[in-house]
């Protein structure tokens, strides 16, 4: 899906915002990771402006897309961030994001994690087991510190996405099933250095109805009764994300859709509503740019070989996850096509990008741009076959920059380490020997 604000084609040629493709390829190379400054600001301020009227903590869910100038655009039209490890609550506290802005989520967060998010005076730990609710509050003793919390249910619905991305039901590995909540937050409730603030839930990502939410709020509305019965001052409602974005063909609902059920279910608590989209704030303003190294095969069946591949953009092999696919050169009225799959070089026969694709016929040099990777896209890459996974460029109107290299590949093999017990076959790893 081309978001209208990020990409369009202009006399015939895509463009990012006002720079040409072509452009970027020319001058940082393939593949590259192109996202717009226009598509993110506008996919936050549809949200912000959806939730306008509530007290809404939009915390963008930083693991879509955690490159520092992706969130530094965001925090600066007032995102805050939902961080899942101790390394993005670094990336986020280094962009300026200040702790009463930030989430701490995760299924299974150390000690030294909950100690970097006390010391940055998060703004609510999201819990998981009564495990690590006693860990939290024994480290807040230690340091001094109080722990302000919520336990993440588990309200069994099924969120009707991919089962990999599902993570509401009863066999999934997150939360605490809903039944036993009241009896773990009694237990908070006792404990030294934990303040009780709120509630918390996530039941998956890319929901593409409403229906799934409503189910999940009307039994989280219930719990917040019981809760509130028992004495505990429910401040804050987490609602997690997973606000589905459109690939191909799905009618995901708008954000304002999404506001109006959180008011109507949620909304008569006089609480603050903490939000963790991710995927919905950041897919549509990315591209992959890819050139095509060969086209080969049979008159049955045709492979366009690209220089992405599956270490690039790993999607479509985990999820079978479809991206759209365009020529950066549109094509004329009366130019042929042919139905493709569109490949990668890594040696895996699950490395397809895009499977019966109707494209242009495809040259080498010619360059496509794999749409909606914003999300899940670069932050999934790796260097498998010892690729170094794709450069990451961002433009802002005429302007464009890189916002992360790509490794050479000796940078990249020099991160090995050689134990003292094994000869090596040259004094300096970075040499080339013969």
């Amino acid at each position: 899906m081309m978001d209208v604000f990020s990409f369009g084609y202009r006399e015939g040629v895509l463009h990012a915002e006002s720079v040409a493709l072509p452009q970027l390829e020319e001058d940082f190379g393939t593949p590259l990771y192109v996202y717009s400054t226009a598509g993110l600001e506008s996919a936050y301020q549809r949200f912000a402006h959806a939730f306008h009227d509530q007290d809404t903590l939009i915390a963008y869910s930083v693991k879509a897309n955690s490159n520092q100038s992706v969130i530094a655009i965001l925090s600066r039209l007032g995102a805050g961030a939902d961080v899942v490890s101790e390394g993005e609550l670094k990336r986020v506290l280094r962009v300026g994001i200040p702790g009463g802005r930030i989430v701490f989520s995760g299924v299974g967060k150390t000690g030294e994690e909950l100690e970097a998010g006390l010391r940055a005076g998060v703004h609510q730990f999201n819990l998981e087991s009564e495990a690590q609710l006693r860990l939290l509050s024994d480290i807040a003793q230690q340091i001094g510190k109080s722990a302000r919390i919520a336990i993440r249910v588990n309200p069994d619905v099924d969120a009707g996405t991919h089962d990999k991305i599902a993570t509401g039901r009863k066999e999934d590995k997150f939360g605490v099933p809903i039944g036993l909540a009241c009896d773990l937050y009694q237990t908070a409730g006792t404990l030294p250095g934990i303040d009780v603030v709120g509630v918390d839930l996530h039941i998956g990502s890319q929901l593409t109805e409403l229906s799934p939410f409503r189910a999940a709020f009307l039994r989280l509305a219930d719990l917040i009764k019981q809760l509130k019965a028992l004495g505990h001052q429910i401040a804050q409602i987490d609602l997690g994300g997973g606000l589905g974005v459109c690939y191909q063909n799905e009618s995901p609902p708008s954000a304002d859709a999404y506001a109006e059920l959180v008011k109507a279910t949620l909304g008569s608590f006089g609480c603050q509503i903490i939000l963790e989209p991710g995927r919905a704030l950041v897919a549509d303003s990315g591209v992959l740019l890819c050139r095509v190294i060969e086209v080969k095969g049979t008159l049955a069946h045709r492979f366009v070989i690209v220089d992405a591949a599956m270490n690039d953009l790993l999607r479509p092999a985990l999820y079978d996850a479809w991206h759209p696919i365009n020529p950066v050169i549109k094509p004329g009225e009366n130019s042929l096509s042919e139905v493709v799959d569109v490949v990668g070089p890594v040696c895996e026969s699950g490395d397809v990008l895009g499977r019966a694709r109707a494209l242009p016929r495809l040259v080498a040099g010619d360059l496509l741009a794999i749409g909606s990777v914003g999300a899940y896209g670069s932050v999934m890459s790796s260097s498998y076959n010892t690729r170094s996974p794709a450069a990451e460029v961002l433009v802002h109107e005429s302007r464009s920059a890189v916002i992360r290299p790509r490794l050479p590949l000796d940078v990249l093999i020099n991160q090995d380490r050689m134990p003292d017990w094994l000869p090596a076959g040259n004094k300096s790893m970075g040499e080339t020997g013969r």
